[in-house]
């Protein structure tokens, strides 16, 4: 293997070994043992709102210092080491999980949050890598891989603890809570080893001219992120195309993080929402894999806004369904085109940026990403309590509240599609990427 294939296989790897985070705490048995173990007992509502808050809190955090830390990579040249070091929090708060006992509600969501900090933390440095290992010809290939590579192993290690909790005897495990507990280990494992073939397979700055101690490159860092973020508006086409990414991105970060909790609220078996989420993941593989050939021929503009229009679609169709069977066809919709908009928006961006700022330009990237993290869960969170409140009647029956809750959970889903469509139309005038 050349050493340039080494390096893209390198980097794509690392979204193989992070997805497990992704899928299996994240997406998957995270919002399920979050409702049922730590927050026993809690009306349906008011465990939303304590988990939209959560993933808020996490967003707001990296979305504080993400500029800052690209700036200081750039200038230190350490882009890969920060990736290292957030990945490995990453990791350790994962295994942490583990030791959580239940009604903690509150010691789970700091630990939760800590490790989404580490999570999205590695992904500004992993992101401002792409364009040093892939070249300006390969960009949308490149990126797409990784997702790929993502859903593929995200899935493969999702499956395993999903039969892990099916059946825990034959694991050698009491009970499903414990199978739950586990699979937060295993995670820890799959993302800390594999993630040490992206330290040993990519190269490291590729910039070493523009080096400065660290001493020296935290007071420049600090400068040059002040100063990008005061001229921003100088370049408009950035700015546009942050503005939009900031809305679209918002409604696909909050469908993923929130989907399970959705279908608890409208009553669904937890073994559905698994299943559909596993559906995410096998039909994203090959899918995010076509949307980077389909940038390539089609065009990237025309791929994003296809993505866009099938999320708009499904959002407001999401709010109606009340069949299981619904729910998976969902889910089918959903990995078309999840993985597909995440690649082409990052190939986008790095096509309009400079490739010897680009942990800084993609900290501000990333800044947008986690912003709107922490408007969609709110956003969700808020539709839902309200809308709640108002279908509530006086002194109601527990039948009327079962109804109201899921009847505010539709209402909940269904405010995404303001963010969709706020995001296409910002992408509209954000012009073409630059060639």
């Amino acid at each position: 293997m050349t050493p340039e294939r080494k390096a893209i296989w390198g980097w794509a790897i690392y979204d193989w070994a992070n997805s497990a985070f992704a899928t299996t705490v994240m997406a998957g048995f995270f919002p399920l043992f979050f409702k049922e173990f730590w927050s026993l007992g809690a009306n349906v509502n008011v465990s939303t709102a304590r988990l939209g808050a959560g993933n808020a809190v996490a967003g707001l955090l990296v979305a504080l210092a993400a500029p800052v830390l690209g700036a200081v990579a750039d200038r230190a040249g350490i882009r890969k080491q920060l990736l290292l070091l957030f990945a490995y929090l990453g990791v350790l708060m994962s295994g942490a999980l583990f030791f959580i006992s239940s009604g903690n509600w509150g010691w789970a969501v700091l630990v939760y949050v800590l490790g989404v900090v580490g999570f999205s933390g590695a992904n500004i440095f992993y992101d401002a890598l792409l364009p040093t290992v892939a070249g300006p010809t390969r960009l949308d290939r490149v990126s797409s891989l990784g997702y790929a590579l993502g859903y593929l192993g995200g899935g493969i290690l999702f499956l395993v603890n999903v039969l892990m909790t099916l059946m825990p005897y034959r694991f050698g495990l009491p009970d499903t809570a414990m199978a739950v507990r586990v699979s937060f280990l295993l995670v820890a494992v799959w993302w800390g080893g594999f993630t040490l073939l992206t330290l040993l397979w990519v190269p490291g700055d590729p910039f070493p001219a523009n080096r400065s101690p660290l001493r020296k490159a935290i007071p420049e860092g600090i400068r040059q992120a002040v100063e990008t973020v005061r001229h921003l508006h100088r370049q408009k086409t950035i700015l546009l195309f942050l503005l939009a990414y900031w809305c679209y991105i918002d409604g696909v970060d909050t469908i993923v993080r929130m989907a399970v909790d959705y279908g608890l609220s409208l009553g669904f078996d937890k073994t559905d929402l698994i299943l559909s989420l596993l559906i995410v993941q096998f039909v994203g593989f090959p899918a995010a894999v076509a949307f980077g050939r389909l940038g390539e021929k089609w065009g990237v503009r025309k791929a994003i806004f296809l993505g866009l229009g099938a999320y708009l679609f499904i959002t407001c169709w999401g709010a109606m369904i009340g069949k299981k069977e619904e729910f998976y066809l969902l889910a089918v919709m959903i990995g078309l085109v999840q993985g597909g908009i995440q690649a082409l928006s990052r190939s986008y961006f790095s096509r309009l940026i400079p490739v010897e700022q680009s942990a800084q330009y993609f900290g501000l990237y990333n800044l947008i990403g986690k912003f709107a993290a922490i408007l969609g869960p709110a956003l969700m969170a808020g539709t839902g309590l309200a809308a709640r409140r108002l279908l509530m009647p006086a002194a109601p029956t527990v039948f009327q509240m079962e109804a109201a809750g899921r009847m505010a959970s539709r209402f909940s889903i269904g405010s995404l599609a303001i963010l969709f469509l706020a995001g296409a139309l910002l992408f509209y005038f954000a012009g073409r990427e630059k060639t």
